[in-house]
């Protein structure tokens, strides 16, 4: 049946020239009419050239005239009032703009603390890296970076001579993380501008090279750091990860809320501390099991994987060495890098 709703799905196959990320996630579909067997579309531009906009117009009449028993298609395509000479280069939030250089970028959230999100990232992005990426992982939560410490690494970044910060890398993964910038146990103790204006800089002016992906780890909630990204970069998705018990589940909902808000599509959601492996083999659900694939369902999102409570991962955290580096052929590791291989293939 030909309505709305399947004009926008069709849509969401259109790719904005040059981004992983389609038309509507980015919310340039103003406006959508279809009645009888005619589908009308509005889309405003924030910037770019009237050769994009002729670009975005046929691939968005291509899509919609292979919709069931459409006839006849009017796809209107407006720049902005700058841009109609000739304006910069595409960029469809007006605040963004990509990053030289990496392909991807992927946040990496949860509502509420405690539910090993910090222990996901890294062990994401050293199977990333295991599977053959270029790999680069920002610790955005200023308050209380732990990426250091996961990462087996201390040290503060060197400048280069295009006077960009150069990420220290461990394990074969770039980091950058406020960390590296602290004097031992030192307090951050700013205001929301402030923490702004350290993401702006950890994502611009960070000599990141050349990345397949660039995983950024978040703080928890839904505060400053999560906006300021979000304004900073284009993200090709986040990841919301959580534990299986009603209590972690109730604030991914509002996590999943925010990326909706901003336009960020939801590439999943894992689920950390599944269940527990006793020596005799029994297992043990400790906050439950299923939750996490119960809510991918119950939002329409894809369900990434879990990972089991593993002594192993714990200690690999404390040490440095993530579980995907010191024991990759291991049924903890091999855990992540089954996630890994998933979320590459989302990404395509």
């Amino acid at each position: 049946m030909l309505n709305e709703e399947t004009v926008k799905h069709a849509l969401e196959s259109v790719k904005y020239p040059g981004y992983s990320r389609n038309i509507v996630s980015f919310g340039l579909v103003q406006k959508i009419s279809a009645a009888h067997d005619t589908v009308n579309v509005l889309i405003q531009l924030t910037s770019g050239t009237p050769e994009l906009a002729q670009q975005i117009k046929g691939d968005c009449e291509r899509v919609l005239r292979e919709i069931p028993d459409v006839r006849s298609v009017y796809v209107e395509v407006k720049l902005p009032a700058a841009s109609q000479s000739g304006g910069a280069g595409p960029n469809p939030w007006s605040q963004q703009a990509p990053v030289p250089g990496i392909r991807r970028v992927v946040a990496i959230a949860s509502g509420k603390g405690g539910v090993g999100k910090s222990t996901t990232s890294v062990n994401l992005a050293c199977a990333l890296r295991h599977l053959g990426a270029e790999v680069g992982l920002l610790d955005c939560d200023i308050y209380g970076p732990s990426i250091p410490l996961m990462m087996g690494i201390n040290q503060r970044p060197t400048i280069s001579e295009h006077e960009k910060l150069v990420p220290p890398s461990n394990h074969g993964v770039k980091l950058m993380s406020m960390g590296f910038l602290l004097d031992g146990d030192a307090p951050v103790i700013w205001r929301g501008p402030m923490i702004m204006k350290t993401i702006q800089q950890f994502v611009n002016s960070v000599e990141w090279g050349e990345l397949d992906y660039l995983l950024v780890d978040l703080p928890p909630g839904t505060g400053d750091a999560q906006l300021s990204l979000c304004q900073t970069v284009p993200l090709d998705g986040g990841v919301i990860v959580t534990t299986p018990q009603e209590a972690s589940l109730g604030v991914v909902r509002k996590g999943i809320a925010m990326f909706i808000k901003v336009n960020v599509p939801i590439l999943g959601i894992i689920e950390n501390m599944s269940y527990f492996e006793t020596p005799s083999g029994e297992r043990v659900e400790i906050f439950g099991h299923g939750g996490g694939q119960s809510e991918a369902h119950r939002q329409n999102v894809a369900f990434l994987g879990e990972i089991p409570l593993f002594t192993e991962i714990r200690i690999s955290g404390d040490t440095g060495i993530p579980i995907v580096v010191s024991a990759p052929t291991q049924p903890p590791g091999q855990a992540f890098i089954r996630i890994g291989k998933t979320l590459r293939q989302k990404l395509g």
